[in-house]
């Protein structure tokens, strides 16, 4: 039987020709000679081992987080402090323009393919519709208005990135084929800057105006990220920083800090509608220069914390329940919140829990409201289909 497979003519003592590795998501062939259940051998796909995480990316995603629930902390604090002004300013310059990147980078592989679409629903609109029943009912109770409204049109507080994620995710493909993705991306943010008639639905002021962020990240490569992390880089980035806080503490009584939140036109922060395209690109390209920054003084090797950027959403999420909480029971009313002892204390205390939140415990008690299966809610894929697809 072994002959009938020989080209015919050929010396049966000439050696084969070496496998040649297989393709990135494409099985290797099983051995014909390794019996059913004994090890796999030779690079097969049992004896590969599972793909690691770049601890770089869960570095950053960690990082961000922490600055994001940072930045909650400091909110309530900018009334009265010009240093937390100027720390707030800078941080939303930046802290969600590179998660949003990092998001549009692992984007890349996105397709219609049906388990994809089906993680995109228990991983994205799943957690989207628990949490925002959730946060409804958490401000009717804690904030007492029990005329808030339960709406899944209209995302309340930290939910609108979930939306913005999973309508980014769709239009992946799209983004794809487009001449000049990164430069539309853009138009598209501008115009949104200064059509108030956009409304609140969806949070789609937000969903437009992050946007080139995420488009960004989906044309970025790993040797990019390289880059960014070179010396020349790391070290030009520390005095771009401080000039940015300096800039941040004098414009901080001067402008309004509504526009790092991308959720309004021009027009309903009161500036004529020309402002809208100017704040967008001049936003866009200090949140680039900022994000970059940020991403040069990332640690590339794993640390302690490396383990907790794959809990990120957890925290974004669970830690939004304590920030807003904090405003309704008047914590920050208190005497200490007007001592640069408490601003310290409060930022310390936000850094220690979303680092918590982030735990592995913690994704175990939740992953079945952030992660849920859903097997009963989905047809079988067959591996065929996902093959087609990788």
């Amino acid at each position: 039987m072994t002959n009938s497979l020989r080209p015919h003519g050929s010396d049966p003592r000439t050696p084969l020709p070496p496998a040649r590795p297989a393709a990135d998501g494409v099985p290797t062939p099983r051995d014909p000679h390794r019996p059913p259940g004994s090890p796999a051998v030779n690079g097969s796909p049992a004896a590969r081992p599972a793909k690691q995480r770049d601890a770089f990316f869960d570095n950053a995603k960690y990082l961000a987080i922490v600055l994001v629930a940072m930045g909650h902390a400091w909110e309530p604090l900018t009334d009265h402090s010009r240093a937390a002004e100027a720390l707030y300013m800078v941080v939303y310059t930046f802290h969600m323009p590179a998660f949003i990147l990092i998001s549009g980078y692992f984007s890349r592989s996105f397709d219609m393919r049906p388990d994809r679409l089906q993680r995109l629903i228990t991983g994205v609109a799943v957690p989207y519709a628990v949490f925002e029943v959730a946060y409804s009912l958490f401000k009717r109770w804690a904030d007492d208005d029990p005329g808030h409204p339960i709406s899944l049109l209209d995302p309340w507080y930290l939910t609108w990135f979930l939306v913005a994620l999973f309508v980014w995710r769709l239009t992946t493909p799209l983004w794809k084929v487009v001449r000049h993705p990164v430069p539309l991306a853009l138009v598209i943010a501008c115009l949104a800057s200064v059509s108030p008639d956009i409304g609140d639905d969806l949070d789609l002021q937000r969903v437009l105006q992050f946007l080139p962020f995420f488009v960004v990240g989906l044309f970025m490569k790993p040797e990019h990220f390289r880059r960014l992390r070179g010396r020349a880089v790391r070290t030009l980035s520390v005095p771009v920083m401080a000039a940015a806080v300096a800039f941040a503490y004098w414009a901080g009584p001067r402008m309004n800090s509504a526009w790092f939140y991308h959720r309004d036109s021009a027009q309903e922060l009161g500036a004529p509608w020309w402002v809208g395209v100017v704040m967008t690109l001049a936003l866009f390209g200090c949140s680039m220069v900022l994000t970059g920054c940020f991403l040069a003084w990332v640690p590339r090797r794993r640390m302690w914390f490396t383990v907790l950027g794959a809990g990120t959403l957890y925290g974004y999420l669970l830690h939004g329940f304590l920030a807003k909480g904090s405003r309704f029971w008047g914590w920050y009313d208190h005497a200490w919140a007007q001592q640069v002892w408490g601003e310290v204390a409060a930022t310390v205390v936000a850094a220690a829990v979303i680092t918590v939140l982030c735990t592995p415990p913690v994704r175990r008690v939740f992953r079945f409201v952030m992660e849920p299966e859903l097997k009963w809610a989905f047809r079988t894929v067959g591996a065929g289909a996902r093959e087609k697809g990788a």
